[in-house]
């Protein structure tokens, strides 16, 4: 059963913090922070803070035994001072050069969901499964939780991903690729959509 995760102590936070850092060290968006040995520490900062924004926003979920997550927003209620809190701490934890590189890379894909974005829907901000227990079908259930929200309110759920097998798994899922960009460092953005 996937639940809204509330009234966590700072420990939880910070186990959440460094399961959700681990799983995107190696995602194709920090392509431009180097190799993974040279990014690590600066996507952990990066993703710490995401982190922060998804639960302070209340839009993080979680399964039973806290082994997978997913962050959902309704872009009818945009979150705008976590978002702002976020934005002002990258500014000062994270290296320049490393958000630079970031906003040139979102500005060329930034347009990549385009088509149902201008209308309400459901972003998702992450999907993220503790190392140890994927395969278990645990994505699969965050998914399906995500689906069953779009269904529930009869707005689209939006997937973007810039990692292929992630982009493969959402289709297996039942969402629809609808448009891939390419950035001028190679690395491709891949927009996908369920919707009943």
């Amino acid at each position: 059963m996937i639940c809204k995760v509330e009234n966590l102590s700072e420990e939880q936070l910070e186990k959440i913090r460094q399961l959700v850092g681990e799983a995107f060290v190696n995602n194709e968006l920090f392509h431009n922070w180097g190799p993974i040995p040279q990014r690590r520490e600066d996507v952990m900062k990066y993703m710490a803070l995401y982190v922060d924004y998804v639960y302070e926003a209340g839009e993080l979920y979680a399964n039973e035994d806290f082994t997978g997550f997913i962050g959902l927003e309704d872009s009818g209620n945009a979150h705008k001072l976590p978002q702002i809190k976020m934005l002002l701490r990258m500014l000062i934890k994270i290296r320049f050069s490393r958000l630079k590189s970031l906003v040139s890379f979102a500005k060329q894909i930034g347009g990549s969901n385009e088509k149902y974005a201008k209308q309400r829907h459901i972003d998702a901000l992450m999907v993220c499964v503790d190392k140890g227990y994927q395969g278990r079908g645990i994505a699969s259930e965050l998914v399906t939780f995500a689906k069953e929200m779009s269904d529930e309110l009869g707005i689209p759920l939006l997937f973007d991903t810039d990692m292929k097998d992630y982009a493969e798994m959402y289709q297996h899922l039942g969402c629809e690729l609808y448009n891939t960009v390419t950035a001028d460092n190679g690395v491709t953005r891949y927009s996908l959509c369920y919707h009943k």
